[in-house]
Formats: structure tokens, sequence, C-alpha cells
């Protein structure tokens, strides 16, 4: 599994600047007007990682397959969405299918781009989208609530359920603060999930900064960094017009150019991590002589579970995993050396795949 990151935003922010880069298409138009993105565009990337590089290195392996991840780019939102405002719901709607969403924020000063509100005010922007995501939902709730009255008397238990849920979600909007800040039961989770609601969506803001601020950021995303700490969500510092420039270069470019602006790696990497530690994922790896491959799954994820990202019948049939981490197949030299230094477990079904475990699992057919 991958996941889906929606990335939204005001007009004129970067946000298809951003996903131009991101995808090395040319996709999406960035043009320096409000809306110019009209349908959401979406472009899969590779994830990348070394380790899988190393694990085809040592294991001879005939090709590469990293794992995936999607993002979406959604058209700018503007105050007012939420009751059609602009291009309005249409756009809120795109949302509802994504796993996580990343805000991009304004963090640069550039008179030759207009800003919708004629000022550069990151915390500001980014009040207004959530505040607008927040609006759709209530007005969501509101309607289901309404719906299930009748099941309700009727002491319908998913009604009951839903109900709950939906009040909850209802006393934290009104109170300001989005549905993310509900506490919910693992007994609730796929209850809570099945609602959709906007704000419930785990948040990663992105700071859109001028290329000479990039290393360190300025004066708006240090801004920014404090209301997302208060917020308990994180933010990354990007430079899109540096991730649109890396885009057209082939490796060892790209690597003088970052060592020129002062940066280690592209904000690709720094921002799919970020995701990654949002949403609670973690990668396993395949490795053999035909594919090195990396895996997606939820941190926790149980052998059996992790088994069924490959194929459902892996996850049906388990036996045992045989695991070895990452760290031992490299000081081992691959999959036999480990064997032979006895770093290689026999694991059954109560185990908890781990970040970087190289894995091979038997099964019955």
């Amino acid at each position: 599994m991958g996941f889906r990151m929606g990335i939204v935003g005001l007009p004129n922010v970067g946000k298809s600047t951003l996903f131009n880069a991101l995808t090395k298409t040319a996709a999406a138009q960035a043009a320096n007007f409000p809306f110019c993105t009209i349908e959401p565009n979406v472009g899969e990337v590779n994830v990348p990682d070394a380790r899988l590089d190393r694990l085809a290195e040592i294991a001879k392996s005939a090709s590469i397959i990293p794992a995936r991840m999607t993002f979406v780019d959604i058209a700018g939102l503007v105050k007012g969405a939420s009751r059609g405002e602009g291009l309005g719901n249409q756009f809120l709607a795109n949302i509802r299918e994504t796993d996580a969403v990343a805000h991009v924020l304004r963090c640069f000063e550039d008179d030759d781009i207009t800003h919708v509100d004629g000022r550069v005010d990151p915390v500001a922007d980014a009040e207004v989208i959530e505040t607008e995501l927040m609006l759709a939902d209530l007005e969501s709730i509101e309607k289901r609530r309404a719906n299930l009255v009748r099941k309700l008397k009727g002491n319908d238990k998913e009604a009951q359920q839903q109900e709950r849920l939906l009040a909850a979600a209802q006393a934290a909007i009104e109170d300001g603060r989005p549905a993310r800040v509900v506490e919910v039961d693992a007994e609730d989770a796929k209850a809570w999930k099945g609602l959709q609601l906007l704000s419930t969506k785990p948040v990663l803001y992105v700071c859109n900064v001028a290329e000479d601020e990039a290393a360190e950021g300025n004066a708006h995303s240090a801004r920014v960094a404090e209301m997302a700490a208060a917020q308990g969500n994180s933010h990354v510092i990007i430079s899109a017009r540096i991730e649109e420039e890396i885009a057209q270069l082939d490796a060892e470019e790209a690597e003088m150019f970052l060592g020129e602006m002062g940066l280690e790696e592209p904000g690709l990497d720094r921002l799919i991590r970020a995701g990654y530690d949002l949403l609670h994922l973690e990668t396993y790896f395949t490795v053999g002589p035909k594919e090195a491959r990396a895996w997606t799954i939820r941190t926790g994820t149980m052998a059996p579970q992790a088994a069924g990202v490959i194929h459902g019948d892996f996850e049906k049939g388990f036996i045992r995993a045989e695991t070895v981490a990452y760290d031992d197949f490299v000081a081992n030299g691959g999959e036999a050396g480990a064997k032979e230094a006895g770093k290689m477990r026999a694991e059954g079904k109560g185990y908890t795949v781990r970040d970087g475990d190289v894995m091979h699992f038997l099964f019955n057919t």
C-alpha cells in the first residue's frame, strides 16, 4: 500500500509548481491566476529509500521496485468554499478521497505573484483553509444527524454509534477545533473513518519559501512551525522553485545543485518522510535475484497482514515469515550470511513487523 496526499492551499501559493516538481511532469498547469487547476491532477512518485538500493546491490537483484505514493493536486480553496465560493464544494469532495492533507503555505515575498488577500500571512491562510473544511463538515454532520432520527427511534445500534460520533465531532467544531482532536476508541475507529469528515485528515504544513531561504526558512516559516507545534501537527520547509529545477536535472547534476544551495536532499524526500510519520507508515522489503522490492505498511502491522499487502492468498494461508533485520542483512552480506550467523528468525502470526525487515513468507495455497 501507499498513501494519497492531497495538496491544498489558497490560489497562487505554489501548489501546482510543487506538484509538477514532485511528479516530474507538466500535468498541472502552473499559472499566476486563481483556479488554474480545474480538475484534481493525480501523480504517483517513487518513495526514495537508499536501503532498497543497498539490498538490491547485495542480492544482485535484476530489478528494483520502490514503494509508491500518490499526490493529488487540488484546486485553490478560498474563503467561502464551503458555501460554493470560488470553485467550491467539488474540490472539498476531492479531499475526502485522500489519506492526509498537505497545506501548502506561501512563505515567500514576491510582488509579481498576486495573493488573493493582498498580503503574505501563512498562519492566516492556514486558518482560512481549516475553517472551510470545518464548515463543510458541520453542514454534513447536521444533515446526517437529521437523517438518523428515524433509525434512532428504532434503537438501531449502528445509528446510535454514528450519532454518538457525529455529536462528538460537532461539539469539537462548534468549539472552533477540527474533528481530528476527538479521541476515538478502537471499537469506533472503523465507523469514525467511514464518516469521511474533512477535518479529521492528518495535516502536514508545507512552507513554500524563496530559493535562498530553502535551507533555514524565514520568519514566515518560523511562525508556521510554532503553529504546527501548538496543534501537534508537523511542517516541512520547501522551495517549490528549487524542486522544479531539480526535477529537470539528472542525479549527478541534482546532487551538485543541492550542494550549491546548501541542501542535503531534495524536498521530496523530506515531504515523503514527514508524510510517513504523519500516517504512521513503515517499510519492509522482499529481496531476491529477480527483484528487490519495498512494501508500505502501517506501524504495528502483524506478519500475516503484511504478507497480505503482497497478495491476499499470502495472508489467508500464512504459515510463517523468515525475517532478517536490514542491518543484519547488510552486515552479513545477504540472506545466506545472515542465516549462517543466526540472524534469520522464523516469526509466526503474532509477530509485529518492524521497519526495515527483510522478509520471505511461507504459506499454504
